[in-house]
């Protein structure tokens, strides 16, 4: 027996990486509010890459909640959005208070 309802559950593939996606945001907002925030936004980055890995190998059914707009758009704008989230956490230098 499940302990969450029918009705709660993902039906699809893509809705458990949905959540799994959430799960990987919130675990870096959490990072990121106890001053690790370079790490915390480095894996907000890779969540959303897992999105975008996701979105671009299953099918326009199976995609779920990750399923916003057309497969291009979302596949294109969850990278570029992984890929700079990432590349800023990296490069921006500490600033000494």
């Amino acid at each position: 027996m499940s302990p969450l309802p029918a009705k709660w559950r993902p039906h699809t593939i893509g809705g458990m990486t949905y959540l799994v996606v959430v799960a990987v945001a919130i675990a870096g907002l959490v990072l990121v509010a106890t001053y690790e925030w370079r790490t915390g936004i480095c894996i907000l980055g890779v969540g959303m890459l897992i999105g975008a890995v996701s979105r671009f190998c299953l099918g326009e059914y199976d995609s779920g909640m990750l399923r916003v707009r057309s497969k291009p758009f979302d596949v294109a704008a969850m990278t570029a959005l992984g890929v700079v989230m990432i590349v800023l956490a990296l490069v921006i230098p500490d600033q000494r208070v």
